[in-house]
């Protein structure tokens, strides 16, 4: 005989399985602290590689001129602020990506507790059953 409820609760928990479950199962398998370091670190490389490239931008947009100025220039001073530039841009990039990812982790960790309880459910149905 089917049973309406426990029919209901596993097209839900399908649903969950086929979208957000994979991401979140992924998620789920790290530490915390192991998940948020990882992105942390996969974020400061994407803002290094992008700080090179809007660096390398802003030396080619007038290349000429920078050329003729960087005999006059003093080149420690320059490297410096270059410096000071991304170690900011890093570390504001680094903090707003920890900031996601414990979001990310929290969210996901309350969503598999809840799927995980509605497996815990479905096979108390099963057991009722029988």
């Amino acid at each position: 005989m089917l049973n309406e409820e426990r029919i209901i609760l596993m097209t839900q928990m399908a649903s969950y399985e086929e979208n957000e479950g994979k991401k979140n199962v992924e998620i789920g398998n790290y530490f915390r602290s192991d998940y948020i370091a990882i992105q942390v670190l996969k974020s400061a490389l994407s803002a290094t590689i992008a700080f090179g490239i809007v660096f390398a931008l802003f030396i080619f947009y007038d290349f000429e001129n920078f050329m003729q100025d960087i005999y006059k220039m003093d080149l420690l001073d320059f490297a410096r602020s270059v410096l000071i530039y991304y170690g900011v841009t890093v570390v504001i990039y680094s903090s707003l990506a920890y900031v996601i990812c414990s979001y990310r982790y929290a969210k996901a960790k309350r969503s598999l507790k809840c799927y995980y309880h509605n497996l815990k459910k479905l096979n108390a149905m099963y057991n009722e059953r029988q």
